[in-house]
């Protein structure tokens, strides 16, 4: 009797992996949401889910006020509570927004 042939198909060989893209750290993109419009500012959540759109944004929440604040002290990003930029960026509470500085 003759052996049969295996009907399994052969595999094809491997394409070579494409390496991902590094994310940006965090302040970099915080800094890249803000510059997508210079004059708006926006609050935490809503950069919160433009960094994670389908995760766990609210993880996202203390690293971004973290990055914040040392933006802010590089002067390289406000802070502001009810409209005013805040006095002490590492001494604020309750909502906040953020947005860049503006050119005066």
């Amino acid at each position: 009797m003759a052996k049969s042939e295996s009907k399994t198909p052969k595999k094809s060989p491997a394409a070579p992996k494409q390496a991902k893209p590094k994310p940006l750290p965090l302040d970099e993109r915080i800094l890249a949401i803000l510059g997508r419009d210079p004059a708006r500012s926006l609050s935490a959540p809503e950069i919160a889910q433009m960094i994670e759109p389908e995760g766990d944004w609210h993880a996202q929440l203390m690293p971004i006020r973290r990055a914040a604040v040392a933006l802010m002290l590089d002067g390289r990003l406000v802070i502001y509570r009810k409209g005013k930029p805040v006095e002490d960026p590492e001494d604020f509470r309750g909502v906040y927004r953020l947005g860049l500085p503006k050119d005066e």
